[in-house]
């Protein structure tokens, strides 16, 4: 797919690069490296379109004033066959290249034959990449990290998809461990209470408090009476956990669907065990000199491989830890399912994680740097201006479910994308329901409801909206007009730049731009009314603004309402 801005970039390098060259022939500047030119769009729009510094690169290396550097250059770029169409220098030595408004016409041009597909590349070539997200454990409800989590990771899963990346989205099901023998302690302690009493039988000091293990105890007496009453306890316990880790599973798929996150795969850490994988990676590591015995436990020597203390494989009672599966599952990513890339997104408490698991995958002879960890920040629910703990429904701690319930899936999936993931997220609660310009999703869906409204006003009046292939774009003159034209041709590098930095979050931001733009052009230029060949360029315009709103949205995974 075409991508107006590269174009417009390798042009500027091409032309610089070339002036360069002429002004060493003319003996007007001294040779020096400039393999590598940096074209950017100034903040201010009177610093023209774009910019280069490429004056202040080389001024050290040639002894010259970069202002003096830049002028030489300005002299020397040849213009013709190209958008350029005035250079100025600037500030200490920039560049600026205001461009011909042809640029932006291309572009409108390009959405127009593109649609659905403007904005896609072949960034990635193919190359299978695995984000794994949520991964949360089956031993209760999904939370606000859970939702941010999920959000994140789906809509990154997307933009690699939208980049030309063969996606697998992957939930790893914590199923085996310390956290499923507590669940089993938990829900023991439940049922044996519901059967003799509360006081006849110990909860747990560490066990999980929630509503949903009564829930499970309560619904399996429903179903099987007392008939663990008198089982052994570790069998009593086995058989509530394998009762109701489905049930939860279910629940937390179900949850997930309805906030738009389908995985292709539900990958069981109970697994790793059946199949020996876990035997295997140890074997490997030992045999490969990577671990030593220390106080009765097996160690693996992380620090070798550049992380800060080394880590405990096998605890000195003889069980693996959660980091030893974690290693075999990071080598049934990379060398059984043969993934080029894995994208792991965890919650703010594993920043100790990053480390030891990088380290890890460099042992198993993986390039470390195949392996993305994206720690994201907590969440801060607001309702009423103070901090919201539970749910206005139940009484509860606010899970997903509440929260879809309360603000819906739109208003939850752009509010968790809105700030980088490394970024502490308020979320007001309130404003995520204001059916006002003041909630940030509710005033992109409006952009594109209004678009939707006026052209069927526009059809219900006789006007041919299909009729815009051959529209004058070049009628579009006001700063209104060529600001939106120009936003819009910025969409395929936003899903370039979110693929390669795996931030979701700029596309949020270029979406709330783009709308102001709209909402901008819409007040200062009609449509409806205008001379007819001014009235199809703006059409075209208008449309070209919903088409690129839809795409956003929907690599989002949020609806684009035709009404609101």
């Amino acid at each position: 797919m075409k991508n107006i801005l590269e174009t417009v970039r390798i042009q500027i390098k091409n032309s610089v690069r070339s002036a360069y060259s002429e002004a060493i022939e003319k003996g007007l500047l001294q040779k020096t490296d400039i393999s590598e030119i940096a074209v950017e769009i100034p903040r201010e729009r009177e610093h023209g379109d774009f910019s280069v510094n490429i004056a202040m690169q080389i001024a050290g290396a040639i002894k010259r004033n970069p202002r003096q550097i830049a002028d030489i250059i300005i002299k020397c770029v040849k213009k013709e066959n190209t958008y350029i169409d005035k250079m100025e220098c600037a500030g200490p030595g920039f560049i600026n290249f205001y461009l011909k408004n042809d640029w932006a016409y291309d572009a409108l041009e390009i959405i127009a034959e593109e649609r659905a597909q403007y904005g896609t590349s072949d960034l990635g070539k193919g190359k299978k990449v695995m984000v794994e997200f949520v991964s949360a454990n089956p031993t209760g409800p999904l939370h606000m990290g859970n939702a941010r989590g999920g959000a994140l990771g789906d809509c990154i899963a997307n933009v690699l998809q939208a980049s030309g990346y063969e996606v697998t989205r992957e939930f790893y099901v914590n199923d085996a461990g310390n956290q499923i023998e507590k669940f089993g302690m938990s829900l023991e302690a439940r049922y044996m209470q519901q059967l003799l009493g509360e006081s006849a039988f110990p909860f747990p000091e560490d066990g999980y408090m929630g509503e949903d293990i009564k829930e499970h105890a309560k619904e399996y007496i429903n179903l099987y009476g007392d008939k663990l009453l008198n089982a052994d306890s570790a069998e009593r316990q086995k058989e509530l956990a394998e009762y109701a880790l489905p049930v939860n599973l279910e629940r937390i798929k179900s949850g997930l669907k309805n906030y738009g996150v389908e995985f292709d795969n539900w990958f069981s850490e109970q697994s790793l065990y059946q199949d020996g994988e876990v035997d295997r990676i140890l074997k490997y590591l030992k045999d490969k000199g990577h671990t030593y015995e220390k106080d009765g436990a097996v160690w693996f020597k992380a620090s070798d491989f550049g992380s800060e203390k080394d880590e405990v494989l096998i605890r000195n009672n003889g069980m693996p830890t959660y980091f030893t599966s974690d290693i075999a599952y990071h080598y049934n990513k990379f060398k059984k399912r043969r993934f080029d890339r894995v994208i792991n997104l965890l919650g703010a408490d594993h920043y100790g994680h990053v480390g030891r698991m990088k380290a890890a995958v460099n042992a198993l002879g993986i390039e470390p740097e195949r392996l993305d960890i994206i720690i994201f920040q907590l969440v801060r629910l607001y309702r009423g201006g103070e901090i919201a703990r539970m749910s206005k429904r139940t009484g509860r701690a606010i899970t997903l479910e509440d929260l879809i319930e309360e603000v819906g899936r739109d208003a939850a999936r752009f509010y968790f994308n809105m700030k980088t993931s490394g970024s502490h997220l308020d979320f007001d609660l309130d404003l995520a329901v204001k059916q006002s310009n003041e909630n940030p999703v509710y005033y992109v869906q409006y952009a594109h409801a209004r678009i939707c409204s006026m052209m069927k006003l526009l059809e219900q009046e006789g006007v041919d909206i299909n009729d815009t292939d051959d529209a004058e774009l070049s009628l579009l003159k006001t700063g209104e007009e060529l600001s939106l034209a120009e936003k819009l041709a910025q969409y395929p590098d936003e899903i370039k730049t979110s693929a390669e930095t795996l931030e979701p979050s700029r596309l949020t931001r270029y979406a709330l731009d783009v709308s102001a733009l709209f909402h901008s052009f819409y007040n200062a230029c009609r449509v409806k009314g205008e001379e007819n060949e001014l009235m199809k360029a703006r059409l075209a315009l208008v449309k070209c603004t919903a088409q690129v709103i839809r795409n956003i949205l929907g690599v989002l995974s949020i609806n684009a309402p035709e009404r609101m």
